[in-house]
């Protein structure tokens, strides 16, 4: 069950880590963030998708870019995480 959640967060990880290239290096595509990221392009074009979905990115002509869904996101990036660091810190048995 644990080993599930820790690949659903890698890939949130992932998807984040997209988002804030999309954000810094707009427009961009999808060979681009793979040298950029180091990761392979399946992956890139994955979560391309999968932000485009959520409303995160959008597709233009020059490449992806990010919309302002995006920069409210990381704008409360950290105080989200620090919420669910607290759930999990409460789940922790000791």
């Amino acid at each position: 069950m644990l080993g599930k959640m820790k690949d659903e967060i890698e890939l949130l990880s992932r998807h984040l880590d997209v988002a804030k290239a999309v954000a810094d290096h707009q427009p961009i595509g999808i060979m681009k963030l793979s040298e950029l990221l180091d990761l392979p392009s399946h992956r890139i074009r994955y979560s391309l998708h999968v932000l485009e979905q959520l409303g995160y990115i959008r597709a233009s002509p020059d490449g992806a870019v990010a919309t302002p869904r995006t920069h409210e996101l990381f704008m409360h990036l950290n105080e989200d995480l620090d919420g669910l660091i607290h759930l999990l810190t409460v789940m922790k048995k000791e």
